[in-house]
Formats: C-alpha cells, structure tokens, sequence
C-alpha cells in the first residue's frame, strides 16, 4: 500500500465521520447521514477532478474506499455515544486528519499531472475542503474554511511545499501529515486566528 494510499483512506474514514456527526447534530435521518459521510469524503476529489482534468479519476470505481466510508457512517449511528460524548473535540479531531490527509492528497495528483504550483495548491484545497463546503452549504452551516480559525490556510502551505517539491519522499509526506495535522488541531485548541479587516459602518 503506497503513501498516497494510506493518506486516501486516513481521508475517507475521517470526513465520513465527521459527516455524519454533523447530520446527527442536525436530526437528520439515516439517509441524510449517510449521505453527508459520503459527500464530504468524496464531493471534494470529485470537484478536483473536474477542474484539473485529471484523467485517470474513477469516482464510480472506488468501491474499496466507498465500503470504508459505509462502515465508518455506520459504527457513527451503531455507537453514537462514543463519538457524541465530545462531539466539538472529536469532530475537530476528525476534520484536522481529513483536512490534512486530503490536502496531500490532492497536491499529490496535481504534482503527478506536472501541473503549476498554482494548480497543486488549488489542486490541495478544494480536494480537502469541496466536500466539506457542499456539506455546510446543504446543513445551512457557515463552511469551516471560512470561519476565524485558521483552517485554509494549512491547505495552502501543504500545497506549496509540495507544489515547490521540496516534499518529494515518503518521509517527507508523513511529516508534512504530521506537522500540518498538529498545527490545525492546535488552532482550535488554542484559537489561532488570521487577522480580520472589517469595514467601518
């Protein structure tokens, strides 16, 4: 199983909880669940596809990772005390891995298609913030990658790192998930946020 791989499903899993969460948070029904699992895991690589033109994407022929997303929606609805004990820091926890994993992802697919630094750091954010943001937009939720935390902004230095190559091994993937993963968790733990300009009334 190769680094690209791993990243995918530690993606997968990741935003299809978080999905979930957030359609229970929102009494929605068992379809409405399982339909913001799979959304937020898949809306994202689906919208990057379209924009890259990236011609080997088989979003219907990912039947491996559509059956780990099931599986993850379903221990959500199963075992719904587990993860709603601490619904706030979990579903944190959860989008910081997704965030992450995805946004290397997507980097990774725009470097494979020898694309610009530009397009790997597009590439990043809408892999890792598509489905999230289709998922807000439908729960009538103001989309994360928007909010005063710093969440974007993570995407956008994973994508040029990796855009620029200067991480190129697997060694250096790992970190990159590593340190990124930390620093958003720590942006909500401690509340780090990019400065606001707002216009005088």
């Amino acid at each position: 199983m190769g680094t690209w791989e791993i990243f995918t499903i530690i993606g997968t899993i990741s935003f299809s909880l978080q999905g979930g969460l957030i359609a229970m948070e929102k009494k929605y029904d068992l379809f409405g669940v399982y339909l913001f699992g799979i959304l937020t895991a898949f809306g994202g690589g689906a919208i990057r596809s379209i924009l890259i033109d990236e011609p080997d994407y088989q979003l219907w022929n990912q039947s491996k990772l559509f059956y780990i997303s099931i599986i993850a929606i379903t221990l959500i609805l199963l075992f719904p005390s587990i993860f709603l004990a601490s619904r706030e820091l979990w579903g944190n926890f959860f989008d910081a891995i997704g965030l992450i994993a995805f946004s290397i992802q997507g980097s990774i697919v725009a470097v494979k298609l020898d694309l610009p630094v530009g397009a790997v750091v597009v590439s990043a954010l809408v892999t890792a913030t598509g489905g999230g943001i289709l998922r807000d937009l439908l729960s009538h939720r103001q989309p994360i990658v928007l909010g005063e935390v710093i969440y974007g902004l993570w995407v956008l230095l994973i994508g040029i790192f990796i855009g620029m190559r200067w991480a190129t091994t697997t060694t250096h993937l790992y970190l990159l998930f590593i340190v990124f993963t930390t620093l958003r968790i720590l942006s909500f733990v401690y509340h780090w946020k990019i400065p606001v300009r707002k216009l005088k009334e």
